[in-house]
């Protein structure tokens, strides 16, 4: 589809707040394509045992870590030439900017904060990116971000590894499963990094 990676970074998760919005940031990261999920500044085994569950049945791959310095991160992706999204509502609107996002061929960061994003991730970013200038979910932002990066091609992703799967119906609903995965040493790549 793509001759670049997409990875998400979700900054200021709060574990008794945040983790259905969490959760979710990573479930539309992967639906709509993006290659992982980074769990910045704190490790929440809830998360991401959710996400890892959905990668097993649902398929892959995509990759979750959690633990990591976010600003650390952040520095060592642009050194190794990669880019940095801020989706933030105080950015330039996506329409802007998105086909040179789009057609430059770099890695793609794209950060989704969750309290209030302090200064310096508006200065680490490449493109500090608004999907609309108004207040609505970080969840939606993503989703409208990836949706316009992929052109909609996303929505018609094929998942290797699955167990379950939507076989797509005009009425009614139907669903393959299967009761040994497509291989033995089938397993989501999830992993904690030390600060």
């Amino acid at each position: 589809m793509i001759d670049y990676k997409v990875y998400v970074l979700r900054l200021g998760h709060r574990p008794e707040r945040d983790k259905r919005i969490t959760t979710h940031v990573g479930l539309v990261a992967r639906a709509f394509g993006a290659h992982g999920f980074i769990l910045a500044d704190i490790v929440d085994d809830k998360v991401v045992s959710s996400l890892t569950d959905v990668v097993k049945r649902w398929g892959g791959p995509f990759e979750i870590i959690q633990g990591v310095n976010s600003i650390e991160y952040i520095k060592k992706w642009k050194k190794m030439n990669g880019e940095v999204i801020h989706l933030t509502m105080y950015g330039e609107p996506i329409d802007y900017v998105i086909d040179q996002i789009r057609y430059n061929g770099r890695d793609k960061l794209v950060i989704v904060g969750a309290e209030k994003v302090p200064r310096i991730y508006y200065d680490l970013a490449d493109y500090n990116i608004a999907i609309g200038n108004q207040p609505h979910s970080e969840v939606a932002a993503l989703a409208i971000f990836l949706d316009r990066l992929f052109e909609g091609r996303e929505l018609y992703l094929k998942f290797s590894k699955w167990r379950i799967r939507v076989v797509p119906q005009r009425r009614g609903k139907r669903i393959e499963r299967l009761e040994k995965p497509h291989c033995k040493t089938c397993r989501v790549n999830a992993r904690r990094e030390s600060g």
